[in-house]
């Protein structure tokens, strides 16, 4: 299993509003609308940090050809559709892909 990890940084002001992009249009229209053979989940963190909002996906797949049929062939481009790009003040150009060694349900 593989573990894509993407983290993008706004101001407090348009936190609220970059949640709802998220939530409501990426994740849905963008992503689980492609139903992408091999993607798993997504998980969507949000932390005050200092004075910025700080947003991070983890997103799981089977394995790396999951992750390039969800971004293509350079798999580590960051995923940031145009709404988003408009209420984000700065973000990961790329994502980190992690192998999930060990994942334990409790």
């Amino acid at each position: 299993m593989i573990c894509r990890l993407w983290r993008g940084w706004t101001t407090p002001e348009n936190a609220d509003a970059y949640q709802h992009v998220l939530l409501e249009q990426v994740i849905p229209l963008r992503i689980e609308a492609r139903r992408i053979a091999g993607f798993r989940h997504i998980d969507v963190m949000r932390r005050e940090a200092g004075d910025e909002v700080e947003f991070q996906t983890l997103m799981w797949f089977d394995n790396l050809d999951a992750v390039k049929s969800f971004v293509g062939e350079d798999y580590s481009v960051s995923h940031v559709p145009a709404e988003a790009r408009a209420v984000l003040a700065r973000f990961d150009d790329r994502a980190a892909h992690y192998e999930v060694v060990d994942r334990r349900d409790q």
